[in-house]
C-alpha cells in the first residue's frame, strides 16, 4: 500500500522561502542578459553613418616644404625670444639702482606724504572758510542793498516832509494829529520850564553875609516870655532844630484822640 512521507526538518522549512527567491532572481537575470545580447547583435548588423571630409591630402614634397617653413618660423621666434630676454636683463640691471634708491628714500617718502596730507587738510579747511566768508559776504551785500533802498525811500520821504513844512503843513498827512499833539507837548514843556525858572528866581535870597541860598530861613533868636523889654535873644550853640516832615510810615500809627478835660 501507500507509504507516508516523512516530515521535513523544521530548519529546512525556514530556508525554503529564501531559496525560492534566489531562483527567481537568477531567472530574471538570465532573461535580461539574453535581451541585451540580442540588442548588441542588432547594433553590429546596423550600418554605421559617417560624414566624408572634403579636401585633398598634401604630397610628401609639400609636407616637407611646410615643415621647413615651420622650422624657419620657430627659429625666428626663438631669436625674438632671446632678444627680449636680453632686453629684460638690461632693463633689470638698469632698474636695480633705482629700486635701491627708492628703498633708501622710504623715510623721505613718508615725511613727504605726511606733509602732503597736512597741506591737503589746510587746503580743505581754507576752502571751507572761504565758502563761509563768501556766504556771509553775500548776506551782507543783500543787507546793504536793502538798507540802500530804505535810505532812498527815507530821503524821498524827508524831501516831501520838508516841502510840507515849508508850506506850514504837517510833515505826514496821515500823522497830522500826532504832529499837533507833539507841538502842544513842546509848548507845554516850554511853559513849565519858564515857570520853574521864574519860581527858582523867587526862591533865591541873599544872606547877611552876601551869599545867595534857597534854604528856608530859620530863627536864630527868641523873645523871652518874662522879659521886661521884648528884645530878641540869640539861641547860641543849643539852637532848636526844625522837625522833619512825617514820612510814609506814619500811616501805620493811629492818631491819638484828645480827651476833654473836666473841671
Amino acid at each position: 500500500m501507500f507509504s507516508k512521507k516523512k516530515p521535513l526538518n523544521p530548519q529546512c522549512n525556514e530556508y525554503l522561502p529564501s531559496m525560492e527567491n534566489k531562483a527567481l532572481r537568477h531567472t530574471q537575470t538570465n532573461s535580461r542578459s539574453l535581451l541585451s545580447r540580442d540588442k548588441t547583435l542588432e547594433g553590429v548588423k546596423r550600418k554605421v553613418d559617417y560624414k566624408e571630409l572634403k579636401g585633398k591630402d598634401l604630397s610628401t614634397a609639400e609636407l616637407a616644404k611646410k615643415i621647413e617653413q615651420l622650422e624657419v618660423n620657430l627659429a625666428e621666434r626663438e631669436r625674438q625670444l632671446l632678444e627680449k630676454e636680453l632686453l629684460v636683463d638690461q632693463v633689470t640691471r638698469l632698474s636695480k639702482p633705482l629700486s635701491e634708491q627708492a628703498d633708501n628714500c622710504q623715510e623721505d617718502r613718508l615725511s613727504l606724504a605726511k606733509k602732503l596730507n597736512e597741506l591737503r587738510t589746510n587746503i580743505i579747511n581754507t576752502n571751507h572758510r572761504m565758502m563761509a566768508i563768501s556766504a556771509e559776504l553775500s548776506m551782507k551785500q543783500a543787507a546793504a542793498l536793502s538798507l540802500q533802498q530804505q535810505i532812498k525811500e527815507k530821503e524821498l520821504q524827508m524831501d516831501k516832509s520838508q516841502r510840507r513844512l515849508e508850506q506850514g503843513l504837517s510833515p505826514y498827512p496821515e500823522k497830522e494829529e500826532e504832529w499837533r499833539k507833539m507841538l502842544q507837548d513842546k509848548k507845554r514843556r516850554q511853559r513849565d520850564k519858564e515857570e520853574k525858572e521864574r519860581l527858582a528866581e523867587k526862591e533865591w535870597r541873599q544872606l547877611p553875609n552876601g551869599e545867595y541860598t534857597t534854604a528856608e530861613a530859620r530863627p536864630n533868636a527868641y523873645i523871652p516870655l518874662n522879659a521886661q523889654l521884648p528884645l530878641p535873644k540869640p539861641y547860641g550853640a543849643q539852637a532848636p532844630f526844625k522837625p522833619s516832615q512825617p514820612g510814609t510810615n506814619m500811616r501805620h500809627f493811629r492818631k491819638p484822640e484828645l480827651k476833654s478835660i473836666e473841671i
